[in-house]
């Protein structure tokens, strides 16, 4: 392994990540414009379900929903990816035949990453066999907490290893990390150690996502691409529950990496109840009038 590079990091200004936040909140999208964000909002969107109770009937369902998000609009965009356990990726790869919809797997002893490596580098290996084009993975948040980052680092290495072909996104549970400095240090080791996308949350746990998070995530894509040329991705995950939520993050990513980024290759949204809401818009801006939630699938 690698030992890492850990880079001197200046304090963050908590209050100009907020006020930035704020002042680019205030950005209006309008009409035509409105609409093309909201399906490119839609086109970024990993479809999830990650419950106990899933079946294969439930991810089936979910596999149609993301090839055609609502049959009375069928010129909307498919999603980007439909995310499962492991033990459901084969199921959904089957149901997803024919599109060019990825498949994204949680993995690494999800949400928690309470497991043994070898447990949790067989985990991935499981779910790339199965047909996995994507692994989420969680860092071991109590290992940086305590100031073992070359083991963090280890650990992300291996996966990404793991992984082969597949793509890799890196969850930092910033919930948990308690402050920007963190965030921005778990995001640099992330990266530096074979990250193809850095992912806020689990959604399991409060806070999940939030725009000043995201942001200082973005900050330090950004300054990684300065450094290297190489794009990462980006996914806030959990707590993103309406339309006009998603056009303020494409904002931030938008202001803050430019126009390359405003794709399903380096943005993603993990949110399960989005969708609805974002489809909900759309027909509004299109007939004038919102359609009942219950024209909608319940996922």
């Amino acid at each position: 392994m690698n030992t890492i590079q850990l880079p001197s990091i200046t304090p963050i200004d908590h209050v100009a990540v907020e006020e930035k936040v704020g002042r680019l909140n205030k950005r209006s999208i309008k009409k035509e414009s409105k609409v093309l964000a909201l399906k490119m909002a839609l086109s970024m969107m990993d479809l999830t379900t990650l419950e106990g109770k899933d079946s294969e009937g439930k991810v089936r369902q979910l596999c149609q929903k993301a090839k055609q998000p609502h049959p009375a609009m069928p010129d909307l965009p498919h999603v980007a990816a439909v995310c499962v356990y492991p033990s459901m990726v084969r199921v959904a790869k089957k149901a997803l035949t024919g599109s060019d919809i990825n498949v994204a797997s949680v993995a690494t002893a999800f949400p928690s990453g309470m497991a043994p490596l070898s447990v949790r580098i067989d985990d991935t290996r499981f779910a790339v066999d199965e047909g996995a084009d994507e692994v989420d993975m969680v860092i071991s948040r109590g290992a940086f907490l305590q100031g073992e980052y070359q083991q963090v680092y280890d650990e992300i290495a291996a996966i990404k290893e793991a992984c082969g072909k597949a793509h890799l996104k890196v969850i930092l549970e910033t919930g948990e990390l308690h402050t920007y400095e963190n965030v921005r240090l778990a995001s640099d080791i992330a990266m530096q150690a074979g990250a193809d996308f850095i992912k806020t949350s689990t959604g399991k746990i409060s806070p999940a996502a939030t725009q000043p998070v995201t942001l200082v995530m973005l900050e330090a894509i950004r300054d990684y691409y300065y450094a290297t040329n190489k794009m990462i991705g980006m996914k806030p995950a959990g707590g993103i529950r309406t339309a006009k939520q998603a056009l303020q993050y494409l904002v931030l990513v938008k202001e803050t990496l430019g126009a390359a980024w405003l794709t399903p290759d380096y943005f993603r949204f993990g949110a399960s109840s989005l969708a609805n809401d974002v489809l909900m818009q759309i027909v509004k801006q299109q007939t004038g009038s919102y359609q009942s939630g219950d024209y909608f699938s319940l996922d």
